[in-house]
Formats: structure tokens, C-alpha cells, sequence
């Protein structure tokens, strides 16, 4: 078992606390259909990076600001598949009102979409795609999160499924648990512990102060 004190936790969200794989996978290979470009590739680089990256790099002919909204009214409308991760409502019921956060590489809309599908919180708290000049692996969406929770980065854990983001944590200097969810194990060997599920986490309060201790099976 694996250990970590923190005082806070930020959440990525597509892969994490809701499992929304197989629309942005279907999304992105239909965007690229429709613009004649490589779908198999869209949909292996749309996750944990921020949209309006990918279309500038898949496509910098194309207004990129426009294609985000198009794709991801588009995401937002998707329900197929789209579902709560096991163990996401009671994992946030055991850590501390205003102790989480969400930071994500989608638009508010898109999160605020996601999270009300999935019948969780809109936790105080949430970065997303718009509140940031530079998504990950860049680490300013995290430490966004840490600032806007009152936290030292150093003090702030952070739960991805993804490469980009497990970079974006260490680079801002906090320690990160990745799923495997969305990419293998083998992936995500740069994280401080691989889970498969949520219910492997556990939090618990220090002695009642500031301190969570995150346990990992």
C-alpha cells in the first residue's frame, strides 16, 4: 500500500470522475472525418489536452476557436456511454468541503455538462480550458487549482488518466495517482501510483487538521 499526506486533492474529470471516453473518441473521429483529416489520430491525442491545441495542430487552417465550440456543444450533447466512475461520489464525500477541486482540459460548459450527467458536485473550484493561456502539460491549469483552493502546490495531489496531465502535476511540483481508464499502465509509469478503479483510494482525516492521508491499494 502507497501513502501520500496532502492537504488538498485536484481531480481531472474526463477519465476520472466521469467516464466519457467513447464520446470524445467518437466526437473527435467524427470532427476529423468531416474535415478530411486522420481520425484514428484525433482520437488517440483528445484526451488530457485542450481542445483548441489539438485543432490548432491537426488543423491551423481551420478557425480553431469555432471548431471547439462546434465539437464540444457537440460532446456536451453525447450522453452515449457517458457515466459516473464507481467509487467518484463517495471518494469526494470522504475529503474535506473546499479541499477539491476539479481542473480540466475541457470548457466549463462541457465540465459543468459532464458533471451534472453524472450527478456530482460542482465543486468550488474548477479550472478549465478557458481560465488558463496554457493547458497541460504545461502546469499552470494545476497550480491554477491549488492557488484558487488556498494551497501550496507541494501540499496538492492529484488523481489523472492521462500522460499530459500526469506531467502537468510533477511539473508543478505535486505528486500525482493515474487510472488506467483511458491509457494503459505502461503509459502512465511516470505517475506515483497506478490504480485501476477509484474504490483503491481511500481519505482520511489527520488527527482532524489540515492533513488528508490518501491511501492506495
Amino acid at each position: 500500500m502507497r501513502t501520500f499526506d496532502c492537504s488538498a486533492i485536484l481531480f481531472d474529470l474526463d477519465g476520472v470522475l466521469v467516464d466519457s471516453t467513447g464520446s470524445v473518441s467518437r466526437q473527435w473521429r467524427l470532427w476529423a472525418q468531416e474535415n478530411n483529416l486522420d481520425a484514428k489520430q484525433a482520437a488517440e491525442i483528445a484526451h488530457g489536452v485542450r481542445s483548441i491545441e489539438i485543432v490548432r495542430q491537426l488543423a491551423p487552417h481551420l478557425d480553431a476557436e469555432a471548431e471547439v465550440r462546434k465539437i464540444e456543444k457537440r460532446e456536451a450533447d453525447d450522453h452515449d456511454g457517458v457515466a459516473v466512475m464507481p467509487g467518484a461520489a463517495d471518494l469526494i464525500k470522504a475529503i474535506p468541503e473546499g479541499r477539491w477541486g476539479v481542473v480540466t482540459s475541457g470548457t466549463r460548459y462541457l465540465a459543468t455538462s459532464r458533471l451534472r450527467l453524472a450527478n456530482l458536485p460542482t465543486p468550488r473550484v474548477l479550472v478549465s480550458a478557458g481560465d488558463v493561456s496554457k493547458g497541460k502539460p504545461d502546469p499552470q491549469p494545476y497550480l491554477m487549482g491549488a492557488r484558487l483552493l488556498g494551497m501550496n502546490p507541494a501540499e496538492c495531489l492529484v488523481i489523472e488518466d492521462a500522460p499530459a496531465g500526469i506531467l502537468a502535476a510533477h511539473a508543478g511540483r505535486m505528486k500525482a495517482i493515474a487510472m488506467t481508464s483511458t491509457y494503459p499502465a505502461a503509459a502512465l509509469e511516470q505517475a506515483d501510483a497506478v490504480v485501476q478503479k477509484l474504490a483503491q483510494i481511500r481519505v482520511s482525516r489527520v488527527n482532524g487538521v489540515r492533513s488528508l492521508l490518501v491511501s492506495v491499494e
